[in-house]
């Protein structure tokens, strides 16, 4: 009698990180997340491009060079060549992974109601998923003249050239909503700013970022990692660049002439996003940091210049004393910029 495979419990208990490591893949974690080059046999785009990501907490992983996704198991028969449409093959696979990272999960002969259902019945369940997809709407009734944006000083020509404004209901109620572009321009979803810095808690953190959804039987994922804030408005590679962290400091050097800016919207400097800074600058071009004077903006400055100064000629203006860009005047802004 056939041994039947309970797929969903085997999911459920693979550990994506030692598959990964079994197929002979080096794991750069960072929190749930691996990116790195694809190893896929079959992968078709670029080699030395670092498109791949993988959700080792969720066993999910995509290449946005091939285009090739899915869970883990579907990820280790592809590593064998094999098809996992085709029930036949991916059965196998997951035989051998079950044996060899699973041995726990009981074996027993196929029930006699399944006998005639396909082997991927229980794999079909899996959902496809799409990250950073461009939305198919706008906020609208944005206040752009709030208090809160005035008060940091910010122009009304600045807030109208990001698209900021408070918004007042939704999953951004009492926020700055702040529209995020991937590198291509289109917009992939809203950033949300507290107002109040009085009220953020673990539960209500200074920034909320879009969060999983599902619609028309897909998972819709977005990732802040595979894109630079601002970085869409390049459109050619520039003679220089400048990395700030956060949103704040990117807007206060457009406002005081520094229109040629991104942030990496957080302390860290993903390797795609790294690869994106390289790709906007000349290559005898210069990429300029200015982190927040902190242990969390340096850790942004080690991150940039590890992945970048092997490409592109990288100088770090370092603040002190826990200051910040916004800190800054533009006569200081402008000489922290000169060489």
């Amino acid at each position: 009698m056939t041994t039947w495979i309970n797929f969903k419990e085997l999911r459920a208990k693979l550990d994506f990180e030692k598959i990964l490591k079994h197929y002979g893949v080096e794991v750069k974690r960072k929190g749930n997340q691996h990116h790195g080059y694809c190893p896929l046999p079959n992968h078709n785009g670029k080699k030395n491009s670092p498109s791949f990501s993988a959700n080792l907490e969720k066993g999910i992983f995509q290449c946005f060079g091939c285009g090739a996704k899915g869970n883990a198991l579907e990820f280790a028969a592809m590593m064998e060549k094999a098809d996992p449409k085709d029930g036949t093959a991916l059965r196998e696979v997951a035989l051998r992974l079950q044996k060899r990272f699973c041995p726990e999960i009981e074996n027993t002969p196929k029930p006699k109601a399944e006998q005639g259902a396909p082997p991927k019945a229980e794999v079909i369940e899996e959902r496809p998923m799409v990250v950073n997809a461009p939305l198919d709407f706008e906020l609208k009734g944005l206040d752009a003249k709030h208090p809160y944006l005035l008060n940091r000083r910010f122009t009304q020509e600045t807030i109208d050239h990001f698209g900021l404004g408070f918004c007042s209901r939704g999953m951004l109620k009492d926020r700055v909503a702040i529209p995020l572009h991937d590198h291509d321009g289109k917009l992939i979803g809203y950033a949300g700013r507290v107002v109040d810095d009085t009220a953020i808690a673990e539960d209500n953190p200074r920034y909320r970022f879009p969060g999983e959804r599902e619609r028309d039987g897909k998972v819709f994922e977005f990732r802040k990692t595979l894109f630079l804030y601002n970085g869409f408005r390049f459109k050619t590679p520039l003679d220089d660049l400048i990395v700030v962290e956060g949103f704040a400091s990117m807007w206060w050097l457009f406002q005081n002439g520094l229109p040629h800016t991104v942030a990496t919207m957080g302390a860290d400097c993903s390797e795609r996003q790294a690869e994106l800074i390289v790709s906007l600058v000349k290559p005898m071009g210069r990429v300029w940091m200015m982190p927040d004077g902190n242990e969390a903006g340096e850790r942004c400055a080690m991150a940039v210049m590890r992945q970048v100064s092997p490409h592109r000629f990288v100088r770090w203006a370092k603040l002190t004393d826990s200051k910040q860009p916004t800190d800054l005047s533009a006569a200081q802004l402008k000489t922290s910029f000169t060489m």
